[in-house]
């Protein structure tokens, strides 16, 4: 028996480099993506690229789309789709009424949200939340978790908030925007500044001792870090130590604010390995409090997924057995306080994607 479709979707991650396109049914993506090179000096070329790539994927499905949801850089009214003022496309100036724009030229129903948001809406209902419950599940543990940060780490930094299933927005489209917490390097920029594409570049750069005109990426910059690649090595794994260091601090800060799993992804989580040291570093380091009397930096003890013996703690727990009533019975009770940060097994664009098909299908009223 064919089971008729739910619903397509088309989306697309709109990132600083590329857009994606995809479209979703059930869950699933079908056909091919297609991949544009992200044209953002303008309002009408980002607008005209948008176009191109969404009827370049509906000409290769048969399928009809009820339709468009898609993750866009903020700051933005997203609720009305319209567009503020956006540092990493320059052509974006404010008040740009995408939404409109696209409902106008397609006649579908048009939903715009923050690329953060749907990235954590993707892995708590189709990633890492369901896959670490399970686990739970199979240890034989009562640990299920129910909140996620979702992070994403590639021209800049973003993150989402879900509780309970539900996508945390905010009163104006501002929920999580991790960018503008506070640098503890420097008062007087935001962590972005040390959390981004630019600032490993940035950084190589000014420590490089034969510094040249060439601008290298992190994927260059790593592999110098690395020894697969001439280069300052030094330099290199400064920029990835500084870059790491202010991540543990925004990762401490965001598990402080809101209780819940952290899953992060994009292109630079490839650099893990030089990442995760410092990460940790900095979310171990206690506070030492006037009396020389030391303060763990978050309540709950955050552990690194990626290694196979913290993963292993994480999931076992704590588990003790608590008389609950005069006849004798028990109660199992897991009494370790606990979260994890855990890089996105979807990757970002997949996980993004999936997010606007889900939020595409709630605000529809289609069942998921």
């Amino acid at each position: 028996m064919n089971v008729k479709p739910v619903a397509v979707i088309l989306t697309v991650d709109a990132g600083g480099t590329n857009f994606v396109f995809s479209a979703i049914n059930n869950g699933e993506i079908l056909g091919n993506t297609v991949s544009l090179t992200a044209k953002i000096d303008s309002e009408s070329e980002c607008s005209n690229c948008l176009i191109d790539g969404f009827e370049k994927l509906q000409s290769q499905i048969n399928e009809v789309a009820v339709a468009i949801s898609f993750a866009f850089p903020g700051p933005a009214d997203y609720e009305n789709g319209i567009i503020g003022n956006l540092p990493n496309f320059p052509g974006i100036n404010g008040n740009y009424p995408l939404k409109s724009i696209l409902e106008s030229h397609f006649n579908l129903p048009v939903f715009i949200n923050n690329d953060g948001n749907l990235f954590a809406y993707g892995e708590a209902l189709a990633g890492v939340l369901p896959d670490i419950n399970a686990r739970l599940k199979q240890a034989g543990g009562n640990k299920q978790f129910n909140n996620l940060i979702g992070i994403t780490l590639g021209t800049g930094i973003g993150a989402g908030l879900i509780s309970n299933g539900i996508m945390l927005r905010g009163d104006n489209s501002s929920a999580a925007e991790i960018h503008n917490l506070n640098n503890p390097n420097r008062q007087d920029w935001n962590v972005e500044e040390n959390i981004s594409t630019r600032a490993i570049q940035q950084i190589y750069g000014n420590q490089y001792k034969h510094a040249s005109e060439v601008v290298l990426t992190p994927k260059d910059i790593y592999e110098i870090a690395k020894g697969l690649r001439n280069g300052d090595k030094e330099a290199a794994l400064a920029s990835f130590q500084i870059y790491g260091r202010t991540l543990g601090c925004a990762i401490a800060t965001m598990v402080t604010l809101f209780d819940g799993l952290v899953v992060l992804g994009g292109g630079i989580t490839a650099a893990w390995d030089l990442l995760a040291p410092s990460i940790f570093e900095v979310i171990n380091r206690p506070f030492d409090n006037p009396g020389l009397i030391q303060v763990p930096k978050t309540t709950v003890r955050i552990f690194d997924y990626q290694k196979k013996e913290e993963a292993e703690k994480f999931i076992k727990g704590d588990l003790v057995k608590l008389k609950n009533d005069s006849n004798g019975g028990q109660l199992i009770h897991d009494q370790m306080v606990r979260t994890a940060v855990v890089l996105s097994e979807n990757g970002a664009s997949h996980s993004t994607s999936l997010g606007a098909y889900y939020f595409a299908l709630d605000q529809l009223n289609i069942s998921k």
